[in-house]
């Protein structure tokens, strides 16, 4: 009997509007206004304190402005070097080349369209890691005494390109 009285009384209570919902009071402050009168709190100087560069009007410092000191971006060493001739030289592994299909020619663009490098290199040099069942003809610019030994003991060729020269 109780519970069946409660929830009538839940049923009965209005339920609030999204048109008519406010802050509860004192919830919401109004906007600070600065320099009105001394019993504002933020009279006379109007929050900026007394007196210096900062207080007066379009007194702004620039970022990192250390008051004539010298800056810390200034102060700290300047790193970086780029050498322009510099290669880039991107390595493979034998083992890798296994995804290929014997007798088959493997040069630079197959290995990028094949994904086992990125298209930003200057140089490709394959290097002896893994095993090489199948003979294939591998051209790139650099091998690895390894890498030569392993490719032509699986019966395949490998072809040296010329080596772009820096620029």
């Amino acid at each position: 009997m109780a519970e069946s009285e409660s929830q009538e009384a839940n049923e009965r209570k209005p339920q609030p509007l999204l048109s008519r919902l406010r802050a509860p009071q004192g919830a919401v402050k109004g906007k600070r206004r600065l320099g009105r009168g001394p019993g504002s709190g933020l009279g006379t100087t109007g929050g900026k304190g007394q007196k210096g560069q900062k207080a007066r009007v379009g007194g702004k410092v620039r970022r990192g402005f250390e008051g004539g000191q010298t800056p810390l971006m200034r102060r700290l060493p300047k790193g970086g070097f780029v050498n322009l001739f510099s290669r880039r030289v991107v390595t493979v592994n034998i083992g890798a080349l296994s995804a290929f299909d014997a007798g088959v020619t493997v040069a630079p663009e197959g290995l990028v369209a094949a994904g086992l490098i990125r298209k930003h290199f200057d140089a490709v040099k394959i290097l002896g890691e893994g095993t090489l069942g199948k003979a294939l003809t591998v051209r790139a610019h650099a091998f690895s005494a390894s890498a030569k030994a392993a490719i032509e003991a699986a019966g395949g060729k490998a072809e040296l390109l010329e080596t772009p020269a820096a620029q």
